[in-house]
């Protein structure tokens, strides 16, 4: 049986509300049992900004995380705030392209990733949330990447359908670096 409690953090802009949507959306697609809740409140005054999303093969009982499977944090600030909630043997991924801190624990994996300069790589400074994506997707398991392509192919319809290609492309792009 599958669960996974993720904690997505960074800076108010950053796209975070929408991967944490998208993470449940392809849970939900998958026929998963999946909660999304936003923090909202004094955070998009220039604070750290976060949600919780549970992507569970059972019911989910409630959807408050007081101890996470993961963290994806896009920032420092995110990063000293959330660390400590992952569970031992959990998963840390974190935007290095926004901090040089590390989590100094030795009972998590930690990745580094630098979303922001795998997404000027592609031209597309915007998606550094969509290689996040791809990263917590591809680490945790908590969804499969196809599920998320389908996901962006029905966020990004008529105008901003231009998205599509660009997010899916980063969507894959982290395990190049």
């Amino acid at each position: 049986m599958a669960l996974h409690k993720l904690i997505i953090s960074g800076f108010g802009g950053q796209g975070i509300m929408l991967l944490g949507q998208m993470l449940a959306h392809a849970g939900m697609n998958e026929g998963k049992n999946v909660t999304w809740m936003p923090s909202y409140g004094p955070e998009m005054r220039g604070g750290t900004a976060n949600c919780s999303v549970i992507i569970s093969d059972s019911p989910v009982s409630s959807p408050v995380i007081t101890s996470a499977t993961a963290a994806a944090v896009m920032n420092g600030p995110s990063l000293r705030k959330f660390r400590d909630i992952v569970e031992k043997n959990g998963n840390i991924i974190i935007n290095s392209g926004m901090t040089d801190s590390v989590s100094g624990r030795t009972d998590v994996s930690e990745y580094r990733v630098d979303c922001n300069e795998a997404a000027a790589g592609l031209k597309n400074e915007k998606a550094a949330n969509m290689v996040m994506l791809g990263a917590v997707a591809d680490i945790t398991g908590a969804v499969k990447i196809s599920s998320l392509e389908d996901v962006i192919r029905k966020y990004f319809t008529g105008d901003k359908s231009v998205f599509v290609p660009g997010s899916i492309e980063a969507l894959h792009c982290w395990k190049k670096r």
